[in-house]
């Protein structure tokens, strides 16, 4: 059995540098921070919830992202490759939630070096790939984000594309989810930005269902949210969930052959969607998914093989740069 826990170390170099108020919400910024782009972070297929801001809308830097974590509204807005607002939050919360929820805890610097020796360990020596693969994604952290909603989200993503996957889970949440906490000057009708209101997409508005919520939905009440054959997976999910059956404190503690066996008790749930759930939200690093992405880059980059096993206890990690430097490339050559 492999076995890998999150390493969070004392890495401490990102901090709150101040705080302030943009209207009546407050705001924190942070500096020092390293291998942080926002846009990567949320657009490498680990997160639905989060979109980005449009120019007119943006209110303390040239690239923000918005949506909903744990119940709460929340923007992300980085003025520079070191630098990171936080819309919504207050100092003391930064560091209870936001601060392991944006993975700030880990030093990337070591996980980019253990990667490159796991992979010299697997190929034999020194794998260009994937350090062309960290170059390109190098702005990537996995979040560590909810259970429950991360179990959900990658059962919604069978046989399923970005765009609908997202649409699918907003009208989950605008269908059961509460509303989420949002700023005090916050404008729901009108999409415009003033110094004293700030609009917020409907998307935005909804915290993620609880399995409770699902359960009196029921499954055929899932099914006209057009889930399709996916209905019956989330309600059974969400009963497992709600009756303890389904207990992320066993996950969590398992070794990930363990956990990955857990999950797979749900029903719909394969390797690919348990290995998505155990990198994303249960800290389980060395998960690797493998999807049509990641057939093709095994296929393309490593026809001869390669060992999963021995890359090391970041494998998770790296296969998401592998995932964001195949989806990059194949973008760049449709624009050409």
């Amino acid at each position: 059995m492999t076995s890998a826990q999150t390493t969070h170390t004392e890495y401490k170099h990102t901090h709150v540098s101040r705080s302030f108020t943009l209207g009546s919400v407050p705001c924190v910024e942070l500096t020092g921070l390293e291998y942080f782009r926002i846009e990567q972070i949320f657009d490498c297929g680990q997160c639905f919830r989060f979109e980005p801001v449009e120019s007119a809308r943006a209110l303390t830097a040239p690239l923000e992202f918005e949506g909903v974590a744990h119940g709460k509204y929340v923007r992300f807005g980085q003025e520079s490759p070191d630098r990171l607002i936080i819309y919504n939050t207050t100092p003391d919360e930064y560091e209870r939630l936001w601060r392991h929820y944006l993975s700030l805890d880990t030093d990337y610097a070591a996980v980019r070096a253990d990667i490159a020796a796991g992979f010299a360990a697997a190929c034999g020596g020194y794998d260009q790939v994937i350090a062309d693969a960290m170059e390109c994604g190098s702005g990537i952290r996995i979040l560590n984000q909810d259970p429950w909603e991360t179990v959900c989200s990658f059962i919604i993503s069978q046989n399923n594309n970005i765009p609908r996957i997202k649409g699918l889970i907003s009208a989950l949440s605008r269908e059961c989810g509460e509303p989420a906490a949002l700023p005090s000057d916050a404008s729901v009708p009108e999409p415009a930005a003033t110094p004293q209101t700030v609009y917020i997409p409907e998307p935005a508005r909804y915290s993620f269902p609880t399995p409770e919520s699902l359960c009196r939905l029921g499954e055929d009440g899932l099914a006209k949210l057009k889930l399709g054959f996916r209905a019956k997976y989330i309600y059974d999910a969400a009963s497992r969930a709600a009756d303890g059956r389904l207990d992320y404190n066993r996950i969590f503690a398992a070794p990930t052959d363990d956990a990955r066996e857990l999950l797979c008790e749900v029903k719909g749930i394969g390797p690919k969607v348990a290995n998505c759930a155990l990198l994303f939200a249960f800290g389980k690093t060395d998960a690797f998914p493998i999807d049509v992405w990641i057939k093709r880059v095994l296929a393309e980059y490593y026809p001869q093989g390669l060992d999963i096993t021995r890359l090391g206890r970041y494998a998770g990690i790296a296969q998401q740069y592998l995932f964001y430097y195949v989806r990059d490339r194949d973008a760049k050559d449709n624009r050409k």
